[in-house]
């Protein structure tokens, strides 16, 4: 089982990342829409150029400091025992790897971006963010702690909205001028940050469900109706949270078009 610290770190990262893709794939769009291509990372205009690829440098080194306490801290380099790997940690191993490949990402668009060695294409930087998805979906889809019951029903919400992810940015490599599909991925991202914090504030905090505990690092619902109406909790707060992402965009989107739209802007996405 994890913890809240565990849940609220990557929450933060992917939430941070989810709104500025969101933001920036809105102002580009307004700014000019005739020549709008899907970017799986977003450089930040202005400071002359200084925080360029801080959102690459976000990705890069918030997976390596998780990956960090993940792979160092929490096992305390108690990788074997007995020859083998360390059963205690399996669940440090395996999260380990799956931030290793959003690492390797970050690492790779930095090169891509800033150097001659390695110089890809946008749609070949959205398929190893999108290997990074698969890498987390198959972790928590296949998890060696076994999620049960309430505690279950959590991580499967997060597998979807993960599994929307991998979508949203493997048809951006597809249709790499496609507004909606860039939006829609940077909309993913926001709610799978947004169901890190509420898994961590549920399970972790203190909005336990009435009629269900945590004992010994597991869920226990008194009886199956305390279970499923925990289940039904859950599917309000997913909901209510897609009901405040979509207008909080609504929002967004009239302010950048009141005041980076195209003079024509309304003309464009009408023809």
């Amino acid at each position: 089982m994890g913890s809240f610290k565990g849940h609220v770190l990557p929450g933060t990262l992917f939430m941070a990342i989810g709104i500025w893709h969101v933001w920036s794939c809105l102002v580009r769009f307004v700014t000019d829409p005739r020549s709008f291509r899907v970017r799986v990372w977003s450089p930040v205009q202005g400071f002359d150029g200084k925080f360029k690829y801080l959102e690459l440098y976000v990705v890069a080194i918030g997976a390596f400091v998780d990956l960090c306490i993940e792979l160092l801290y929490s096992t305390h380099l108690r990788f074997f025992v007995d020859g083998v790997l360390n059963p205690s940690h399996m669940n440090n191993f395996e999260h380990s790897g799956m931030l290793f490949m959003f690492f390797v990402f970050g690492v790779a668009a930095l090169i891509s971006q800033k150097t001659r060695y390695l110089p890809l294409p946008d749609r070949a930087l959205c398929l190893i963010a999108a290997a990074a998805f698969c890498a987390e979906y198959l972790l928590f889809n296949f998890h060696s702690t076994t999620h049960k019951g309430l505690e279950g029903y959590y991580h499967l919400l997060l597998v979807i909205l993960i599994g929307l992810c991998i979508v949203t940015t493997v048809t951006g490599a597809i249709f790499p001028t496609s507004f909606l599909v860039d939006l829609s991925c940077g909309i993913a991202i926001t709610l799978q940050g947004l169901w890190f914090y509420q898994t961590a504030f549920t399970l972790y905090g203190p909005m336990m469900p009435d009629g269900c505990q945590r004992n010994n690092d597991k869920i226990s619902c008194r009886s199956a109706d305390s279970e499923v109406r925990g289940e039904l909790l859950a599917n309000s707060q997913l909901f209510f949270m897609v009901f405040g992402v979509f207008t909080a965009i609504l929002v967004a989107y009239s302010f950048a078009a009141s005041r980076y739209g195209h003079p024509e802007l309304r003309q464009i996405v009408n023809s």
